[in-house]
């Protein structure tokens, strides 16, 4: 239990700087440029860690939960398997829904879709290093 509770926090850190990353980059304000009308003009950090922390706890549960159940031998394999499926839930049916309601350039699209995958395989993986049920 310790084990969970030190690596959701190391994840959702991770989440937080990740997101950070990929969201506040020159390129990304470019590309992300056609939210500007609808943007805040300031963004919450409290609420932004705290949305982060609890990722890392409820995305972290749900491996330990499926860990026996994906496919492939080693936790690693296991976690890039989980994070294919926590990629298509969280960030492709995102992009599908982006690109039906809102007037979004395929670029922005293509960048979440593409980065929300890093960012999946890069948290999952330390999943997959760090947790067994």
């Amino acid at each position: 239990m310790i084990r969970y509770i030190i690596v959701s926090i190391i994840s959702g850190i991770l989440f937080g700087v990740l997101d950070g990353i990929i969201n506040g980059n020159p390129f990304a304000q470019k590309l992300f440029h056609s939210y500007k009308p609808i943007s805040k003009t300031s963004i919450n950090i409290p609420a932004g860690i705290t949305i982060d922390l609890i990722y890392g706890f409820v995305i972290a549960g749900i491996f330990l939960l499926l860990y026996n159940s994906l496919p492939g031998s080693t936790g690693i394999i296991k976690s890039i398997s989980f994070a294919f499926i926590i990629w298509f839930f969280r960030v492709v049916m995102y992009a599908a829904t982006q690109w039906m309601t809102i007037n979004v350039p395929v670029a922005t699209l293509l960048y979440i879709i593409v980065t929300g995958l890093i960012e999946m395989v890069l948290l999952c993986v330390l999943y997959g290093m760090t947790l067994k049920p």
